[in-house]
């Protein structure tokens, strides 16, 4: 378990700007600490700090993998309770897999698969559906985007 941090104002300010408005530079941190007036290497051992007191799950770019020619679906899988762990593993090895979550419901397994193609997609959850302890897998494609933004403002600036 992480031990609680308590964050302080900077740290606040650091959350702020990075939920939405993470620089697209060859240093971001340094364009992070001109902005807050810090030195890059304050900003970026923040960073690391707060990711490891579990303030930060992620960090990286969120893309519309639609409009870049890709497809995508949400799965759900029916697992040996005894498996979960071992084939929640087996399914991050999967390129493209995303959003990995063990569940408290009879589908015990939800993840995101996005590929270059139906057929690629297709062929990954046939091989995943054969994995020794699934019984069932659900393919539930999205039919209308409701993408929700949520951003978190921390420090009133």
């Amino acid at each position: 378990m992480k031990q609680m941090y308590k964050l302080d104002d900077i740290d606040k300010s650091i959350l702020n700007i990075i939920q939405s408005d993470f620089p697209l530079a060859q240093r971001p941190y340094l364009e992070l600490a001109r902005t807050l007036e810090l030195t890059e290497d304050e900003v970026y051992n923040r960073v690391i700090k707060l990711y490891d007191k579990g303030y930060i799950r992620r960090l990286g770019g969120v893309f519309d993998s639609k409009k870049l020619g890709f497809v995508s679906t949400l799965v759900a899988l029916k697992v040996d309770k005894s498996r979960v762990d071992e084939i929640a593993h087996k399914i991050n090895e999967y390129y493209g897999v995303t959003h990995n979550y063990k569940r408290d419901h009879e589908f015990n397994i939800w993840f995101t698969l996005t590929e270059k193609n139906q057929k690629l997609l297709d062929d990954k959850l046939q091989e995943i559906s054969l994995l020794q302890g699934v019984h069932r897998l659900l393919k539930l494609p999205a039919t209308i985007l409701f993408k929700i933004g949520v951003n978190f403002q921390l420090k009133q600036e």
